[in-house]
């Protein structure tokens, strides 16, 4: 099923039989009221309206038998998958920052099993659906995300989810150093911090990284093919 996609800065050839779509942290933790992002005062009034993009986006992939990959960022209750205070990720990752300066969430942010830690509700994955768990802000650091995309042929990767100025584009930037063709689809995706952040990153994939495409030309190139 190849398609040429009315893609940013240019149209792109994708087989989709060779596509999937990664699905990046789209858990409470970053799209529900109460969550590590809405703790930490990070604007999240876009998150329900980006949730029911990607749910259509989903729903689409998975009508056309699409490959759907979910990261899961995440850290074992004792943090001992964090890095500890000789790395930047224990200095920088909002989870661990709050639950350094606020010692009643301690454990209780993005630590596996928890409320945090989940994919939101209206996008759990369907069997079969790939999840990896990750601890760094790409979806390829420390994980076996490369070879299991690689020992089912993907080649073209198509992101959505949170936030697309840190962990998508992190996991996006990793996907075109490895060879993938990576395409972002634009609705469906949010910013963590201010719009500008949001159109720093879409200029990025364009000009430097890759393609970007709306969820209506994702789902009308379902259509065609």
């Amino acid at each position: 099923m190849k398609v040429k996609l009315k893609a940013r800065p240019k149209e792109v050839d994708v087989d989709l039989t060779s596509a999937a779509l990664v699905i990046v942290d789209m858990q409470n933790a970053f799209a529900a009221k109460d969550g590590v992002f809405d703790l930490a005062g990070i604007d999240i009034s876009q998150a329900s309206q980006v949730t029911r993009v990607i749910r259509d986006v989903l729903q689409g992939a998975h009508g056309a038998g699409i490959k759907v990959v979910y990261l899961q960022m995440g850290y074992r209750e004792d943090l001992s998958d964090s890095g500890g205070p000789d790395s930047p990720n224990w200095h920088k990752e909002f989870a661990l920052l709050l639950m350094r300066t606020r010692p009643e969430l301690q454990g209780k942010l993005l630590a596996e099993g928890t409320w945090n830690f989940a994919i939101v509700d209206e996008l759990k994955p369907h069997p079969g659906d790939l999840i990896i768990r990750k601890s760094r802000y790409s979806g390829f650091a420390g994980t076996d995300l490369d070879s299991l995309l690689r020992t089912r042929q993907i080649r073209f990767l198509f992101f959505v989810g949170m936030a697309t100025n840190v962990c998508v584009e992190s996991t996006l930037r990793d996907a075109y150093f490895l060879d993938y063709w990576p395409i972002l689809i634009t609705d469906a995706t949010m910013q963590a911090g201010p719009s500008f952040l949001q159109e720093a990153t879409v200029q990025n994939v364009e000009n430097h990284f890759g393609w970007t495409i709306t969820s209506l030309e994702f789902l009308e190139s379902l259509t065609r093919a």
